[in-house]
Parts: structure tokens; sequence; C-alpha cells
């Protein structure tokens, strides 16, 4: 998992995570460390981005109130805003590449931390069929960001002729007909 480093109070609150670290009766993990690397990327990204609603009041004085303005240069609004802005980007470029039938489960599920059954019903999905929809949009973000290299398609030579080994094929003239 590169080099993120899980606090406990994430294990809680991230159903991507409890995901990941939970096993399947096979004893495999129900997603990949691509998969999770990939929706971890794209919840740091919506952080980032500023796109969740806001549930508290603030507070602050606002910038123009001659306040404590001061105390943050221009140059450090500027790459808050560009931040802000390019992770904005990149959410909705990922959310673009993943495709409309896919990219609700990823913003259920990584972005606003909804538990799978909270997701199937707002996304109204047949029951207990969140953890597999979701792995598929997981693949398909884990895709576009690089993770995850896209399968090369088998070449015509892979496939295999279903006639019999000595069969050969007659060609007709256009004057034979059919």
């Amino acid at each position: 998992m590169n080099s993120t480093i899980i606090s406990e109070s994430n294990v809680s609150e991230s159903p991507l995570l409890r995901l990941f670290q939970r096993k399947d009766h096979s004893g495999k993990a129900y997603i990949s460390a691509q998969q999770f690397a990939a929706g971890e990327k794209l919840r740091s990204d919506y952080e980032r981005a500023h796109l969740s609603a806001r549930m508290v009041s603030a507070y602050a004085e606002s910038a123009g109130s001659g306040g404590r303005h001061w105390q943050m240069s221009d140059n450090v609004l500027e790459k808050t805003s560009m931040g802000t802005l390019e992770a904005r980007d990149r959410v909705y470029a990922a959310f673009a590449e993943v495709g409309p039938e896919l990219s609700g489960i990823l913003y259920q599920v990584c972005c606003l931390a909804a538990g799978f059954e909270m997701a199937e019903a707002a996304l109204a999905l047949p029951v207990r069929s969140g953890k597999a929809v979701l792995a598929l949009a997981l693949t398909r973000l884990a895709r576009h960001y690089g993770i995850v290299k896209p399968q090369k398609p088998q070449s015509r030579a892979a496939i295999a002729p279903w006639a019999l080994d000595d069969y050969r094929p007659q060609l007709r003239s256009a004057d034979q007909g059919s």
C-alpha cells in the first residue's frame, strides 16, 4: 500500500479499508491493493477539492473584513486555490473516465464513506451487489490512474479455428453463385 499510513480512526470511517482488510471464504481480500490505492487516491483528491458539503458554521473573519488576512500571503492563497481546482479537475476526470454507470458507487463509498447497504439503496442496486460493482469500478479507476496497466487484447492468431484439422474451405467464384 505505497507509504500510506492508516490510523485507527480511518479503519472505522472507511468502508473501502474495511473491505480491503476483510477476506472472502477462500481467504482472498475482496479488493486488491491496487484497487484500494485507486480508491484512496480518489478520496484524497475529493477531500482536497473541497467538494463535500460543509456541516459546521465558519466563525473565522472573511478575507475582506480587515481581520488577520495579513497572516496568509497572496501566494499561499493562490496555491491553495490552484491546488483545489486541480484536485477538482482530477476528480471530474476520474468520474468521466469511469463512466456514469460506475462513478456513482465510487462517489458513495470512496468520497462519502457510505456503507454498502446505503450505497446500494441510493443507487437502486440489487441487495448485496455493492461489493462486486465497487470492485469493477475500482479496477476501472486503477487503470485511469495508471496503477493497473490495461491488458493487451489477444492477437487474432490466438483464436483457434473450430473446424477439423484437414478441413479446407473452397472458394467459389462470383459466377458460380451460392
